[in-house]
């Protein structure tokens, strides 16, 4: 685990800056604290920070074919490079490490692009082969390790771990993107492959970009997605055995390591399955953390010893404070851009905890995605089981008023939320889905943007970044629609952008069995009535784990982790959230109707509506425009 960067010239062999790459380098030492190095020839730059993982004494990068002329920096871990290092040393390559960074040169030299469909793993890789006078780069399926680019107005190609590797560049142009902005405050985060910046990019889950010197640089090609191709019909108990016979061998192959290794344990269906899973593959107890909170409403840390207990772990448990806001200025570091899953602050501190006793640490992250265990989808159907029975033209008549006028009830159930669910109704799926998500709606949005900034948008708006990929989607079953969206935006831009950078912020490496791509690929061709069944969500799940888990484990109403924010904002942060929404950083840069974000924070301050989650996001961005600011003052 580490990260990496580097500088290439399209348009000829200009000499790379040693000082600004390492700088670059640098920015990212939180991720690789072991090691560091970084190499330069005319054209082409590479630096690496590298976490020591696997092959210790001989695994340094960037790493070179014995003739010197590929070269590879690299992130992540590739579970099967045993295997294909078998299949290369056959086909005639000799290893000198026993590293997997090597097998990636190997492979690139046997199979050039189509080698990413031969790794089985978490990867952005960056490959320059000399001889071809190639720059070629890829990021895992799904998108657990990050990959940030741009090409600079001089023809300049720079990438990196993290967006402040790119930052770090005097040439970046800082000019923020309307249209990202506006994405922002309806998911809460930037998902990809835009990022905050106009002249940045993410490069996108499954996709690889390859770049020739003199060429001009093309659009990244996607190497794969999600299927969603139904087996052939399987009895419930064979689709559980399978299940977890594909899960203990995607646990398997995450085992290795040369340094102390655990899990997260939340207490919750995934991460208890995890710590199952790992139980029965080590000889050794399994080293398990999870936080607990002083607020008994958010604590799961019982069920999370109750687990430790039955499978005998090694548990740390450590006490957080529900007032942990002091990490806020902290998060707009630590993400770079706008970023506002309050979440990360939990996240950031059992990472903290995990890393006093282990280097590596598997998480339960994906299942919910993959399996259909969110709330959400439950009542994403139970509104689609309505609209299909309703012509759209009369759902639009009828709903859409409705939606517009019933009164606004935050403080009720979503369930009991009328006007929430008639807005819904008078959608399709996808846009009922995305109203569903949105942290502020299109209204709310509407009335928080000032008219010049709405002008810059130019009638874009967020929905769109479902819509695209809406019309790419392999199916088009309700269920498995909706799972396929948020596998495309909120795990990789929520979900998996949090663990990387609150795991990598204490040099700790998160790996994911529940992402392995086969396993992903095999459990999106069971039929979605396995996955959701009434309103029960991860149903084959939770039923192949009955024999390894409790039922107060498996059928227990979803936790989570949750902030006060609510509170708060009405106490200790009340003055904060007046200085920063009502101040004059965020009324300089003419995105805001100041009218809005003054009734916001009053109607919340006297307790009228609750607009924890819209405050707290324009809390980061204002937190983050401050970071950029310091920046350039600096």
């Amino acid at each position: 685990m580490c990260g990496i960067v580097g500088m290439f010239d399209t348009r000829g062999a200009r000499t790379i800056d040693p000082v600004l790459l390492k700088r670059m380098n640098e920015t990212q030492h939180h991720r690789g604290p072991d090691e560091g190095d970084i190499y330069t020839e005319p054209g082409v730059g590479f630096g690496h920070r590298r976490l020591s993982v696997i092959d210790i004494a001989s695994g340094q990068q960037p790493m070179f074919n014995a003739s010197g002329d590929v070269g590879v920096v690299f992130n992540g871990e590739i579970y099967n490079y045993p295997e294909l290092t078998a299949e290369l040393q056959e086909l005639g390559f000799v290893f000198r490490t026993k590293s997997d960074t090597e097998t990636i040169v190997h492979a690139w030299e046997a199979w050039g692009e189509a080698c990413v469909h031969k790794l089985r793993g978490m990867f952005a890789i960056c490959i320059w082969d000399r001889n071809k006078q190639t720059m070629f780069m890829a990021r895992d399926r799904l998108g657990v390790k990050p990959f940030y680019y741009a090409l600079l107005p001089d023809g300049i190609f720079i990438f990196g771990s993290e967006l402040k590797s790119l930052r770090a560049h005097p040439d970046l142009p800082h000019a923020i993107d309307p249209q990202a902005v506006e994405d922002y405050f309806a998911y809460g985060y930037v998902p990809e492959p835009k990022t905050i910046y106009a002249g940045a990019k993410k490069l996108a889950p499954g996709f690889m970009l390859t770049i020739r010197i003199g060429q001009p640089v093309p659009q990244p090609v996607q190497f794969w997605d999600v299927p969603f191709k139904l087996h052939a019909p399987m009895s419930q108990a064979d689709a559980e055995g399978e299940l977890i016979e594909r899960l203990r061998e995607a646990v398997k192959i995450r085992l290795k390591a040369e340094v102390p290794l655990g899990a997260f344990l939340s207490g919750g269906v995934d991460s208890s399955a995890i710590v199952a899973m790992m139980a029965g593959l080590m000889k050794d107890p399994v080293n398990t953390c999870s936080i607990a909170f002083k607020e008994k409403s958010f604590d799961e840390s019982a069920y999370a010893e109750q687990v430790a207990r039955q499978y005998h772990t090694e548990h740390h448990t450590e006490t957080v404070d529900t007032d942990d806001y002091a990490l806020l200025d902290t998060l707009a570091d630590l993400y770079d851009e706008p970023y506002a899953d309050s979440s990360a602050i939990p996240t950031y501190r059992v990472c903290q905890l995990a890393r006093k006793r282990v280097t590596v640490a598997l998480s339960g992250d994906g299942g919910d995605e993959n399996l259909a265990g969110y709330r959400r989808y439950r009542y994403a159907m139970a509104e689609d089981a309505v609209r299909s029975r309703i012509p759209s033209s009369l759902r639009k008549l009828v709903f859409g008023p409705l939606g517009k006028y019933y009164p606004k009830a935050d403080w009720a159930p979503r369930v009991l939320r009328a006007k929430t669910t008639f807005e819904a109704l008078s959608r399709d799926l996808v846009e009922g889905y995305f109203h569903g998500v949105s942290i502020m709606s299109d209204a709310m949005r509407a009335q928080l943007f000032a008219p010049a900034f709405q002008a810059k948008l130019q009638g874009y708006r967020a929905i769109e970044v479902m819509k695209g990929h809406a019309s790419k989607s392999p199916t088009d079953d309700p269920l498995s629609m909706i799972q396929y969206l948020d596998m495309k935006t909120y795990l990789p831009g929520d979900i998996l952008t949090k663990v990387d950078r609150a795991s990598m912020a204490h040099a700790l490496e998160v790996r994911v069995p529940l992402l392995d791509h086969k396993l992903v690929e095999w459990i999106s061709g069971l039929p979605p009535s396995m996955k959701l069944q009434g309103s029960e969500g991860k149903y084959i799940f939770k039923k192949s784990l009955e024999s390894y888990l409790p039922d107060d484990i498996l059928y227990r109403k979803k936790m989570g982790f949750a902030v006060p924010l609510a509170a708060w904002f009405r106490g200790p942060l009340r003055q904060r959230v007046r200085d920063s929404l009502l101040g004059p950083s965020l009324a300089s840069t003419g995105i805001f109707n100041q009218a809005y974000l003054t009734q916001m924070v009053e109607q919340h301050e006297s307790g009228r509506r609750d607009f924890s989650a819209p405050i707290w996001t324009v809390l980061m961005f204002e937190a983050f425009l401050r970071k950029e600011m310091e920046g350039e003052a600096a």
